[in-house]
């Protein structure tokens, strides 16, 4: 019969520690990057929650899922997901308001006209990358705690 071998949820190795500690602060910057610059160019909000989230569980893979529940909890994944689409609908009812077609950007009232449009986009793509990040972990944290 085979032994059950047990195994940690997380590895105790000093250089994956080393090395996650190294890269999320490079992995948090480059989402960030990814997200400014998804307006005008590739990138955006999906593309920047993915990559946020890919953050997170690399400091699962390193620290453990213990240590990553006590940053990022459920509650805030479920706080953030509907922040999301809260900032998202609210950019469009915004616009209404002022006059505009819902996410029609042009009408915002900011203080430089020539780039409301942009000020508005950039509204979308945090909005929709809070969702996406708070929802990739989200699905992690189910495929994680999932019991047999």
């Amino acid at each position: 019969m085979a032994e059950k071998i047990e195994t940690t949820p997380f590895t105790e190795d000093i250089i994956v520690k080393t090395i996650a500690r190294i890269l999320l602060p490079l992995i948090l910057l480059w989402a960030l990057y990814v997200l400014i610059h998804g307006a005008g160019g590739p990138g955006g909000g999906f593309q920047a929650g993915c990559v946020l989230a890919a953050g997170l569980i690399l400091f699962t893979i390193a620290f453990g899922l213990k240590e990553t529940k006590k940053i990022f909890t459920i509650k805030w994944a479920t706080f953030l997901s509907s922040l999301g689409v809260m900032i998202y609908g609210g950019t469009g009812l915004l616009c209404l308001f002022f006059g505009g077609k819902f996410l029609e950007y042009g009408k915002l009232p900011f203080p430089i006209p020539v780039e409301g449009a942009e000020y508005g986009i950039e509204s979308i793509e945090i909005g929709v990358g809070i969702t996406v990040m708070a929802v990739m972990i989200s699905i992690f944290y189910d495929l994680a705690l999932k019991k047999e």
